[in-house]
């Protein structure tokens, strides 16, 4: 497991003039967009912020990029509109379709190389003036689609882009990048995605009235035990941290824990199935909790996962493939500190995030969406909480423009919240990204070097991990049979 180093970027980047607004270069239609509840949560009132770096030899000229941004925004036209509160239903947003644009900034920063990025994880601090910064009143009045382009020494260039989250999630994100990338390719010729964009979010429209049939935990809150953890998280400093799991990293944990016999204090059978996505966030989500080590809480202090499930194909009727919105809930596995740091709880942990991947279905998300539409101010519970956004099996880091791949992509900023980030040049691989607090940091390395446990084998693997090792052969070839995949 590589430990990546920070890049601090030194002085201020030279806009090259006021930015622009790019417009679709086609008709589109003209209405107001109704938000679905899984849109308009208040917990995604919030820009995804990702940042491509492309050395020389991938570089786009600027007039390129924005003839293609205009071709792709014809399909994706609510990214050139704008939010604003509904006139029809108090507390909700809707985005106007009105063609105004999204902002396009461009600059330079000639005192770095593209190269600089190589290995650089987590995103250091000075990495957000390479977005540019909007002058607005609040999160309504930023356009839902801001794009900065920085010239660097080397000839190469860095790509940011906000997307505004309740305009799409991570799907969708990556279906508009992917077309703005084919039309760059095309040098402004509208893309053809293939698929039929749907904008219409009708589909998750809630019931009336509303039926609750599920206690939904992850919106759920109030447990005062939790307050340590809270305050961990709050009341000091944060330190990113970034861990990067090859592809036989992640082979070797699967096949530990397929493989690996129960033990006598827990007598459940071995796991028959474990994707990879399960495996990893198992690992970090224990690795969190002993690297916080909520004492004095007690040991019963209740402790929470929430990840996203993708819930297009577990509706019914299924949403469309090229359904555009927010098609995902948070999944909520949920233990105690001590049940989940005990030494052979590792295939517990990932049996408790299958569970909770698997009891998402049309039921579940229905009656999230009701309570949502009764207490439209719900938000997640966070207290004692680690929530892990997936960017793999998205495409992020195959985004061509024409001249090849980035040789770094990730977010912009590290945050407390956990992402998995996918590996430039090794397609199974993940870098884990996510600021925990300063004293807590060289535990949680620590912990995810040691995802099982030296009691119950984790040592070979974490020496492996330190040393940066691959496993032996014969364990590769076992363990890479089984198809490793990243899923939610």
């Amino acid at each position: 497991m590589a430990m990546d180093s920070e890049l601090e970027i030194p002085g201020d980047c030279e806009y090259l003039g006021p930015p622009d607004l790019i417009p679709p270069n086609g008709p589109t239609p003209r209405h107001t967009l109704y938000l679905s509840n899984l849109d308009d949560q208040r917990f995604l009132r919030f820009s995804i912020k990702y940042l491509y770096v492309f050395p020389a030899s991938g570089a786009i000229p600027i007039p390129t990029l924005k003839a293609a941004l205009a071709a792709a925004l014809v399909e994706y036209y609510p990214l050139a509109g704008r939010l604003k509160p509904s006139e029809e239903e108090e507390g909700k947003l809707v985005v106007e379709c009105n063609a105004e644009g999204a902002l396009f900034a461009e600059a330079a920063l000639p005192g770095i190389a593209a190269a600089d990025f190589r290995g650089a994880r987590p995103p250091h601090k000075s990495w957000r003036k390479l977005l540019y910064r909007v002058d607005s009143n609040g999160f309504v009045d930023v356009p839902p689609l801001v794009v900065q382009v920085t010239h660097l020494g080397c000839g190469g260039m860095v790509l940011c882009t906000a997307i505004n989250h309740c305009l799409c999630d991570g799907i969708g994100t990556a279906h508009f990048l992917h077309a703005w990338a084919r039309a760059a390719a095309a040098r402004g010729i509208s893309p053809v995605s293939g698929i039929a964009i749907v904008h219409d979010r009708r589909a998750l429209r809630p019931r009336r009235p509303p039926l609750i049939a599920f206690t939904h935990p992850e919106y759920s809150n109030g447990n005062a035990d939790a307050a340590g953890i809270a305050h961990l998280l709050g009341g000091q400093p944060l330190s990113p941290v970034s861990l990067t799991f090859t592809a036989s990293h992640l082979a070797h944990l699967k096949n530990q824990l397929l493989t690996s016999p129960s033990s006598p204090s827990s007598p459940a059978p071995a796991l028959k199935r474990c994707t990879s996505f399960e495996a990893l966030a198992a690992a970090v989500w224990r690795a969190w909790v002993r690297a916080l080590d909520p004492s004095p809480s007690p040991s019963s202090l209740p402790v929470k996962l929430l990840f996203s499930v993708n819930v297009r194909n577990r509706l019914t009727p299924e949403l469309p493939a090229g359904f555009y919105g927010n098609g995902f809930v948070l999944g909520c596995a949920e233990s105690t500190a001590a049940q989940l740091t005990a030494s052979d709880s590792m295939a517990a942990t990932v049996r408790l995030v299958q569970g909770a991947k698997d009891s998402v279905d049309d039921a579940y998300v229905r009656s999230m969406v009701d309570l949502l539409e009764a207490d439209r101010g719900r938000k997640p519970d966070l207290a004692a909480s680690l929530v892990i956004s997936a960017w793999t099996r998205l495409g992020l880091e195959e985004l061509d423009f024409g001249n090849g791949a980035p040789l770094h992509m990730g977010p912009l900023t590290s945050e407390i919240y956990c992402v998995f980030v996918p590996v430039a040049g090794d397609p199974r691989g993940v870098s884990v990204l996510v600021s925990v607090p300063l004293a807590a940091a060289d535990r949680f390395r620590h912990y995810c070097c040691h995802p099982c446990g030296v009691e119950d084998g984790g040592g070979a693997m974490a020496d492996m991990l330190e040393k940066g090792e691959k496993p032996q052969q014969q364990q590769q070839q076992a363990c890479l049979g089984q198809g490793i995949k990243m899923d939610c």
